[in-house]
């Protein structure tokens, strides 16, 4: 049967939930009364889809399911946007002086994230985990789809959304917020408390999630509001069509990733670059997405001469001074690798590994923070209009975000995915494992012919892990 055709989803309710103020230390102000301007890294996610991730949780025990569920996730929900009462606010934009464009910023005005009620009673835990495709009913557990930050600020939408899908056997609990207000650190901080705040059964006195900082950092220079060249918002859009795409999700064993690890350190050793104190670690998530990469290029069949690129998102937390762990904005910069796809195949895992690792090594942290400075004169912003091609892989998300230790008190997640937004041929979006203790994670995001050809790569799946690469 097709998940498609079998299990429809079904809006059962719709509500704005405003955040639980008490007892709440990190308030000390009536929220309304507070607006948070918008950075530089903030603005220039405008412009993409909303964050979309979502994790996949065992039937609750009997008479904890239906309403009083979603009464309980709900209310831990308002609790955790009591920390994170920003999100629970609407992104506004003002004309400036002599129409010199506008300013954005993010208006604690409470009215509340958006929590949706559905329903999917013929979708079962085994249709989302246990394929190797990922069915395209996932992408309707997930509220907001479709709309980018500046669609936002056009209709007052809200910036923050829930939606609980109550399955068969299951229940899959997702969220989605505007990256033009967070990242994916931000993100999964805010999904952890919220999980710990359901758990707690309404006791959140002793919390080991720690509070968010919600305080916006901006480069010494940088004007605060930062003006934006546009006489409407609605000038910076590029809307995308993406031609059509598959998903896959594979997990990978510690003991597989163990072994790329040292398979790629020994190709760098044994081909001799540098020296033996300055040839750098290659790290387990550099080489995993080195081996991905080089799979990547066979099954699409890539020209040895044609251009390849691999995106990676690389987090300024605790690199840059006043950008904290916690910090709840974007603190993210692109960091792009360049070879052909014949260079790619033909140079190895060690090579290719390294690539990546010197693309990141040599971000100037320095020159970043400075260009930041002066964004607002000649602004950049993320569209996939324009950057993507077939030959590009981009991935976001991190396997050090944790995933598998949101209980929301009936038992731990038993999978994880992501919704529709910003999925484009070459997207591979990386997660903790499953088991822990180094496993990872990852959704694959190809033209279906490509993907075909990438589950059937003995290379990719079986050769070099046997058993350990689970479909």
């Amino acid at each position: 049967m097709t998940t498609e055709d079998s299990a429809p989803v079904r809006i059962v309710s719709c509500r704005m939930v405003r955040p639980s103020l008490s007892g709440v230390a990190t308030c000390s102000a009536e929220p309304a009364a507070e607006t948070v301007h918008l950075a530089p890294w903030d603005l220039q996610m405008l412009t993409v889809d909303y964050i979309q991730k979502g994790i996949l949780l065992p039937k609750p025990p009997a008479g904890d399911g239906g309403e009083r569920l979603v009464e309980r996730l709900a209310s831990s929900f308002a609790r955790a946007l009591g920390r994170f009462y920003p999100f629970a606010g609407r992104l506004a934009a003002e004309e400036q002086l002599e129409g010199s464009g506008v300013t954005v910023s993010l208006r604690c005005t409470s009215e509340g994230a958006e929590f949706v009620h559905a329903v999917a009673p013929g979708a079962t835990v085994a249709d989302v985990a246990a394929s190797l495709y990922i069915p395209r009913v996932v992408w309707s557990f997930f509220p907001l789809d479709g709309l980018v930050g500046a669609d936002a600020v056009a209709g007052s939408r809200p910036v923050l959304a829930a939606q609980v899908t109550e399955l068969a056997d299951g229940v899959f609990v997702a969220m989605s917020l505007s990256h033009a207000v967070a990242d994916g650190t931000a993100f999964w901080h805010l999904f952890n408390t919220w999980a710990e705040m359901s758990r707690s059964g309404g006791d959140d006195a002793e919390m080991f999630t720690p509070p968010p900082v919600l305080e916006r950092w901006f480069p010494d220079a940088c004007p605060v509001p930062v003006p934006l060249p546009f006489a409407k918002l609605e000038h910076m859009i590029r809307r995308f069509d993406c031609p059509p795409v598959e998903e896959c999700f594979v997990h990978f064993s510690a003991e597989s990733i163990k072994n790329l690890k040292a398979r790629a350190n020994a190709e760098v050793a044994s081909a001799g670059v540098g020296s033996a104190t300055s040839t750098p670690t290659l790290s387990s998530l550099q080489s995993l997405l080195a081996h991905v990469w080089r799979a990547v290029c066979r099954a699409r069949r890539l020209s040895p001469v044609e251009e390849t690129t691999y995106t990676v998102l690389v987090g300024y937390r605790g690199r840059v001074k006043r950008i904290p762990q916690a910090y709840a904005g974007n603190a993210v910069v692109r960091a792009t690798a360049r070879s052909t796809a014949g260079e790619i195949l033909d140079r190895g895992l060690g090579w290719t590994a390294q690539l990546l690792n010197s693309t990141i090594t040599s971000l100037d942290v320095a020159a970043l923070v400075g260009s930041l400075s002066y964004w607002h004169r000649d602004p950049r912003f993320a569209y996939l209009a324009g950057f993507w091609n077939p030959a590009m892989m981009v991935t976001g998300n991190s396997p050090r975000f944790d995933v598998y230790g949101n209980d929301f008190g009936w038992g731990a997640p038993l999978a994880v995915r992501s919704g529709g937004a910003n999925k484009v041929d070459g997207r591979v979006t990386v997660y903790e494992g499953l088991g822990g203790g180094g496993s990872m994670g990852m959704e694959v995001c190809l033209a279906p012919e490509a993907l075909a050809r990438l589950a059937a790569d003995d290379e990719f799946i079986y050769q070099e892990f046997g058993t350990d690469v689970q479909l």
